[in-house]
């Protein structure tokens, strides 16, 4: 049997992709801050007091995952979980004063560390490739959440 011709698939050509991102990300961004911290952090700023649920669903992290990255953010004083004011049987999330400026300090070392990821493409490029891995990845969605909006790909 002949070896496969790895630079046609997908999979792995996007786990070398996540891999230079996670070295630009601890070299240019943060070493202390993930980027799932930050996307929660962001998401926070964008739509404050959001319930834990609602936020893993905004960043695509499942139940487990974002329990833990909130978990970490809270230990290190960055949001806090509160009672819901309109309704008391919730907790819903909030940056502390420090999670802004993190979230500020970060989202300048983003934009800067995005040029250089994107680097190699023309802008018209750039464009061409984040609609379609956006595309991909919403459709990915929907093997996770059958019940999401859009047609699952793979049917049992």
């Amino acid at each position: 049997m002949a070896a496969v011709d790895l630079s046609a698939h997908p999979g792995h050509l996007a786990r070398r992709l996540q891999q230079a991102h996670h070295l630009l990300w601890t070299t240019m961004v943060s070493e202390e801050t993930t980027s799932p911290q930050f996307a929660v952090l962001n998401v926070l700023v964008a739509e404050p007091g959001l319930d834990q649920r609602t936020v893993g669903e905004r960043v695509g992290l499942d139940r487990s995952t974002i329990a833990e990255v909130v978990s970490r953010l809270g230990r290190r004083g960055l949001l806090d979980k509160v009672r819901d004011p309109r309704d008391g049987r919730r907790s819903v999330l909030r940056l502390t004063d420090d999670g802004l400026r993190v979230h500020r300090r970060l989202t300048v070392r983003t934009a800067r560390m995005n040029q250089v990821f994107l680097a190699p493409l023309s802008g018209e490029e750039q464009a061409l490739f984040l609609g379609l891995i956006r595309r991909v990845a919403d459709a990915a969605e929907g093997l996770r959440n059958p019940g999401s909006p859009g047609e699952p790909l793979v049917r049992n």
